[in-house]
């Protein structure tokens, strides 16, 4: 049995280890990713993902060999103006930043100042092959992908990045509003992430929070619909699916191709979203001999 990730999932899920709810330490973290690295789910994975508090406090002195080549993605908990200190950190260690994400604004302000602000930066950021500004689902959203997508015309490395879930209720985005926010990406040529909430492949109500949380398979399912210029109602109505079935068919049917739009989602678990997707069938599981 072939073990080979598809192209479809290629670097899927980015390793969030050292985030909420995982919150492992560090040196816990980089000993997982490594053997994430190693296996032969390898290519699943994406970076590791590293708060730049993190970084620019000295914390991987001593933990990272810079001849290993360590691949990163940067989150900019530090906020916009201090990523360039954080990012120079990262050459000592032999670390390379493939991304840098930042939130741009907190709900119901002007995303317009912060987005301006992070691409004035992006030259102070050399090497960085991504940069994802996200943005909240609220005030100013489609003026912020607008601008994104004009600066991305521009040849400017930028993209979109949103919250499907969190500690509140409001932070969970209706299956016809993310179907919005997917289509508007379509439409401007958008590449977008996601992150928080997507624990499982199906919809389902988590026992722990009493919050719906949307499927990434649902998304990926809705991802591809909208590729297919298929109406927001259907790419809607994926995500709300319970029932796998429709949305492996439309997966098993473009497993060979490179997934568009949608970039993947950061899990604090690299395991848990491996064996779902074993369990649907759309990897195949086992270890080489």
């Amino acid at each position: 049995m072939s073990t080979q990730v598809p192209a479809l999932l290629d670097g899927l899920v980015d390793d969030a280890a050292v985030f909420p709810p995982g919150s492992a330490t560090l040196p816990d973290a980089l000993t997982a990713h490594r053997r994430h690295r190693a296996g032969w789910y390898a290519d699943l994975v994406g970076p590791l993902l590293l708060p730049a508090s993190t970084v620019a406090t000295g914390e991987l002195t001593g933990l990272v060999d810079p001849g290993e080549g360590l691949v990163i993605g940067l989150i900019g908990d530090t906020g916009i103006a201090r990523l360039p200190f954080a990012l120079s950190f990262l050459g000592p260690y032999g670390i390379t930043a493939r991304q840098v994400e930042v939130a741009v604004a907190k709900r119901g302000e002007d995303p317009l100042p912060g987005i301006a602000e992070l691409l004035h930066l992006i030259e102070a950021m050399p090497g960085v092959g991504a940069v994802y500004a996200e943005l909240p689902l609220t005030f100013g959203l489609m003026g912020a992908l607008d601008a994104l997508a004009a600066a991305r015309a521009d040849g400017v490395p930028i993209a979109a990045k949103f919250r499907t879930g969190g500690l509140a209720a409001e932070l969970f985005p209706t299956p016809a509003e993310l179907a919005a926010v997917i289509c508007a990406c379509r439409d401007r040529g958008l590449p977008f992430k996601l992150t928080a909430g997507l624990h499982q492949a199906i919809r389902h109500l988590d026992p722990e929070t009493g919050f719906t949380h949307h499927g990434y398979a649902n998304v990926l399912a809705a991802a591809l619909a909208a590729a297919d210029s298929e109406r927001m109602e259907t790419v809607a109505e994926l995500l709300t699916v319970l029932d796998p079935r429709p949305l492996l068919e439309r997966a098993s049917a473009r497993l060979d191709a490179p997934r568009p739009l949608w970039v993947g989602f950061g899990s604090c678990s690299i395991l848990e979203p491996l064996t779902d997707l074993i369990r649907l069938g759309l990897v195949n599981g086992g270890y080489d001999a």
